[in-house]
């Protein structure tokens, strides 16, 4: 038996999955946001999934809302026997969590119950959590509380950003659908239900989030640079303009002199390889950085060109 799969995703996480069911399964439809403005020239543009959907002449749906009836109309006509959603980026309704037999299952970036919500892969990275995963659940109508249908954990390394960390649980979670979907159809799987006692959450990530804290120790600022790469990115001020910092090493060793002549949390002081800035708690190695209006950039070369910026402070 053929089963009809309907996919609901949006960003580049989702596309792995999808290629997966185009692979394994009849998918009769794809369903993702609205185009977006994107770009200096803010012209609206497909998402990653509408592309690939477009490429394999798939059927597309993009409505601005599961609620509205004309959409839940047009979904219910491509008769799904199941929809696998990634990433979608829209809460669903009742009215489609109820409508195919197999129900809804989401392929989540995280080990549930740990990091519910949007920014799971970004919130494991701040946590300094040492591994993550990908799992698979059946959803209900709270805010990823469904049922485990299986997982997969992933050790986080020290260069993870939330771009290549997330890249490397798409393929995982697209790897784990395909081994876990035959069996969820074939009945052969017995949903288990979450701790709630373990649960946490990732809320969506807010661009001010990115403002840097040099009171904060630098371990913590390091794991920020790359929780929030490249997205919104980490950011500090130089000379009134921002300045984001793209990759940054905590110092293994302690500053010298931490007591009352140290100098004040932001100043900027000469690393044995470049700038490094004084925070809390140790030193932050800036190694790549992106003044305002250009592009990144070697931070030893943007030291050289800016002057003051060593023996400065950031803010």
């Amino acid at each position: 038996m053929t089963h009809r799969v309907v996919f609901m995703g949006t960003p580049q996480f989702a596309l792995p999955a999808l290629q997966t069911l185009i692979e394994n399964y009849s998918v009769v439809g794809v369903v993702t946001q609205p185009d977006r403005p994107r770009g200096r020239g803010r012209k609206p543009q497909p998402s990653p999934v509408k592309k690939l959907a477009q490429q394999h002449r798939l059927p597309v749906l993009q409505p601005a809302s599961l609620r509205d009836p004309e959409a839940l109309a047009e979904l219910r006509n491509l008769r799904p026997d199941v929809i696998v959603v990634a990433a979608f980026g829209q809460i669903l309704p009742t009215t489609v969590l109820d409508l195919p037999p197999a129900g809804c299952i989401n392929v989540h970036a995280s080990l549930l119950p740990r990091w519910r919500g949007a920014a799971p892969v970004a919130a494991a990275i701040l946590a300094g959590d040492d591994t993550t995963g990908v799992t698979i659940m059946k959803m209900d109508a709270g805010l990823d509380t469904g049922p485990i249908l299986s997982q997969r954990s992933l050790a986080i390394t020290p260069q993870d950003t939330r771009e290549s960390l997330t890249a490397r649980l798409a393929r995982l979670g697209a790897d784990l659908l395909r081994d876990t979907l035959p069996d969820w159809l074939a009945g052969a799987i017995e949903p288990r239900p979450q701790d709630e006692s373990l649960a946490t959450y990732a809320p969506q990530i807010k661009k001010e989030q990115g403002h840097i804290n040099w009171r904060e120790p630098a371990d913590d600022i390091a794991r920020k640079v790359r929780a929030f790469y490249p997205w919104p990115g980490a950011f500090t001020h130089w000379q009134d303009k921002p300045l984001k910092i793209l990759r940054a090493v905590a110092a293994t060793e302690p500053l010298s002199g931490e007591d009352d002549r140290r100098p004040a949390t932001g100043t900027v002081i000469a690393g044995p390889d470049g700038p490094a800035v004084v925070t809390g708690r140790g030193v932050l190695h800036l190694y790549e950085v992106q003044p305002a209006g250009r592009r990144p950039m070697p931070a030893d070369a943007f030291a050289r060109g800016a002057r003051g910026f060593v023996g400065g402070r950031l803010t």
